[in-house]
C-alpha cells in the first residue's frame, strides 16, 4: 500500500521590489530564506518565477504597495498568482503599506471606491489572509470576506518614545479622525492630555487642508501629535505651527507610515517640529534614512511574530495594540 501522504509543514517567504530590506530583516528574525523572484523585461513587463516547489506549502508574500504604486500592486498581484497556480496550501500577504487605502468611500459623485477594487483584486487573484499595519480606515477589513488582520505601527513607536521621558506630555491628532488613535497613544503613553487641532479640507484638492483652531492645552507642554501617515507634510507641519503658537515647549510627530511626496522634506526643515518618528513600512531613499529630524523604527519584530504566530496557530489579536 502506498504511504498515509502529509502536507508539508514547511513554509515559504516571498519578496517583491518595493521593500526588499524589510522583508530580509523579517526572514532574518524568522530564520528562513527569502525568495525574490520579481524580474523584469526589457519592455518594462513584471516577470515574477518562483525557483522553489510551493506544494501544499503557506506562502507569505511581503510586499507593500507603495511607490512606485501601481509597480508594486501589480507584483504582488502576480507573485500571488503564481503561488496559487503552484497549489500553495495557503497564502497570505503581509502588505505593511497599503496603497489606495485613503481612496476607501465615496467622497464625491462619480469615482470609484478603489481602495475595495484593490482589496478584492487581491482576493480574486488568490490570497487566503490579509496582513496589514495602520490601514487607514480600519472598515475596510470588511470590504472582502478573507481574514484580514490590522496591527498597529504603536507597538514599535512607542517604546521608542517612552525612552525620551516626557514630563507633561500631551497627545494631540491633526484632524477629528485621528482622536482615537491619540486616545489610545495617551493611555499607553500616561500622557497629562490629549488635544485637537481642527482642519478644514478641500476635497476638490487633493492633499489640500487648513488647520483653524484647536481644543485642549498645549502651553509650556512636549507634544506628541500622531497619525497614521504622512504624505505631503502639510498637514502636520501646519499643525506643528499652530502648537508652538499656542506656546507648546516641543512638537515631535509619530506616524506609522512616512511618504514624504513632492516637497515634504523641503517644508519639514524649515517646520517647527523637533522630531518625526516613523517606521520603515516603506523604503526610504537616503535623504529621510539621514534626516536630522526623521528616526526610523523597524517594524520587522512585530511582522515577524504575526508570521510565526500565524503558522503556530497562535492568536494574533495580542499584536493589535
Amino acid at each position: 500500500m502506498p504511504s498515509k501522504t502529509t502536507i508539508s509543514t514547511e513554509f515559504i517567504l516571498l519578496s517583491g521590489r518595493s521593500n526588499p530590506t524589510l522583508a530580509k530583516d523579517i526572514a532574518t528574525l524568522l530564520s528562513h530564506e527569502l525568495l525574490e523572484p520579481v524580474s523584469m523585461f526589457s519592455d518594462g513587463e513584471i516577470r515574477v518565477r518562483i525557483p522553489e516547489n510551493m506544494r501544499r506549502r503557506h506562502v507569505f508574500i511581503i510586499q507593500p504597495t507603495s511607490v512606485p504604486v501601481n509597480d508594486s500592486l501589480m507584483e504582488l498581484i502576480f507573485m500571488i498568482d503564481a503561488a496559487k497556480r503552484s497549489s500553495a496550501t495557503e497564502i497570505t500577504v503581509l502588505i505593511p503599506y497599503f496603497g489606495y487605502a485613503r481612496q476607501d468611500r465615496k467622497e464625491m459623485p462619480r469615482v470609484p471606491i478603489s481602495s475595495s477594487v484593490v482589496a478584492n483584486m487581491i482576493v480574486r487573484a488568490g490570497a487566503n489572509r490579509i496582513v496589514t499595519i495602520d490601514i487607514h480606515s480600519e472598515q475596510q477589513q470588511g470590504f472582502v470576506n478573507i481574514p484580514w488582520d490590522n496591527l498597529y505601527g504603536s507597538s514599535a513607536l512607542l517604546p521608542v518614545i517612552q525612552k525620551k521621558n516626557l514630563e507633561g506630555l500631551v497627545v494631540a491628532s491633526p484632524d477629528k479622525g485621528g482622536m482615537t488613535r491619540a486616545t489610545g497613544y495617551a493611555k499607553r503613553l500616561d500622557a497629562s492630555g490629549v488635544a485637537l487641532v481642527y482642519k478644514q479640507r478641500d476635497i476638490h484638492i487633493n492633499n489640500k487642508s487648513e488647520a483653524l483652531g484647536m481644543i485642549g492645552d498645549v502651553k509650556n507642554r512636549h507634544v506628541l501629535l500622531v497619525d497614521d501617515m504622512l504624505d505631503t507634510g502639510g498637514t502636520i507641519v501646519h499643525a506643528a505651527g499652530y502648537l508652538k503658537k499656542e506656546g507648546a515647549k516641543s512638537v515631535r510627530v509619530a506616524a506609522t507610515h512616512g511618504l514624504f511626496s513632492g516637497n515634504a522634506l523641503a517644508m519639514i526643515n524649515t517646520s517647527e517640529i523637533d522630531e518625526i518618528i516613523i517606521t520603515d513600512t516603506i523604503s526610504h531613499r537616503d535623504e529621510i534614512s539621514h534626516h536630522p529630524k526623521i528616526t526610523i523604527v523597524s517594524i520587522a519584530p512585530l511582522l515577524a511574530e504575526a508570521v510565526r504566530r500565524i503558522r503556530t496557530g497562535e492568536s494574533i489579536s495580542s499584536l493589535i495594540l
